[in-house]
């Protein structure tokens, strides 16, 4: 809701005031120098980028319209999760977790909370962590050392879609140049002819410089920004996990477990102590 509420404020901004100063916005559709800009942007994205990130970025784009799945709600689908598994490790062992991890998707345990079991990249990445600590393969600190290892990469991963998107905003004002002097080539050829041809195709090769610094400052700069902090959001929610999984190894209570993994959250969306209790009292 905040990408379309700022880009309103941005487009509104720059074409009322365009209007109010009796500008024609007919004067600003030049679908040529758009069809440009987006198609040099795109294959810039293309040519500068694995496919699989190509992919993983526009598949993020709409995402940012319906912002962070990572809310307070899902934590606390999450941490009452990691209540329940820890709970059980306590109860009955950690050999009873081994048909859980197994088939996650047929888990009374998992199953409990939808939101995450959907969730392919976390529960791999639980379900694969909890399957170390079962077998007890792994001494404490080695076991740590590897989360670390594997949360450096999926936070590269994690960060490339903005980056990518970065880039093409970094891009667009040469691709406005770019337009605007195939525009002034154009209007070359005309010289001699009718001067309000030759007015129109200047203000049209302008357009083109205009356009393409509009859409990297006002719209794919900001677009990459939060796209930055929606992966930002994602791998706090791994680093939950992580601690948590450090602190279930080192045998800590239940509670304790998840109060580790609470701590770790940007303040709006980590639940108090009190609700965190309560919401594991519910379990």
């Amino acid at each position: 809701m905040n990408i379309i509420i700022g880009l309103a404020i941005v487009f509104g901004s720059v074409f009322g005031g365009f209007v109010l100063s009796h500008g024609k916005m007919l004067a600003l559709w030049q679908p040529f120098e758009l069809l440009i800009l987006c198609g040099a942007a795109f294959g810039s994205l293309v040519v500068a980028n694995p496919i699989h990130v190509v992919l993983t970025t526009l598949k993020k784009v709409p995402q940012l319209l319906t912002g962070s799945p990572y809310t307070k709600k899902y934590h606390m689908d999450l941490f009452g999760l990691l209540f329940d598994v820890a709970t059980k490790i306590r109860k009955t062992g950690l050999m009873s977790l081994e048909a859980d991890v197994d088939a996650p998707e047929t888990s009374e345990l998992f199953k409990k909370y939808p939101s995450i079991l959907h969730n392919h990249h976390v529960m791999d990445f639980l379900t694969d962590n909890l399957r170390i600590i079962v077998t007890g393969s792994l001494a404490a600190h080695d076991f740590e050392s590897l989360l670390d290892q594997e949360l450096a990469t999926h936070e590269e991963e994690a960060e490339r879609p903005a980056a990518a998107l970065t880039r093409v905003s970094d891009a667009l004002p040469g691709f406005g140049i770019v337009a605007a002097v195939m525009g002034i080539v154009i209007t070359m050829s005309l010289i001699g002819g009718d001067p309000k041809l030759l007015g129109q195709h200047v203000g049209a090769a302008l357009v083109g410089t205009f356009l393409g610094i509009l859409l990297a400052y006002g719209m794919i700069g900001p677009m990459a920004i939060a796209m930055g902090e929606q992966a930002k959001l994602e791998i706090k929610f791994f680093d939950c996990i992580k601690v948590y999984l450090i602190a279930v190894t080192a045998g800590a209570p239940p509670q304790l477990s998840v109060e580790y993994a609470r701590r770790l959250l940007y303040s709006d969306v980590k639940p108090s102590f009190s609700e965190l209790e309560e919401h594991c009292k519910k379990k």
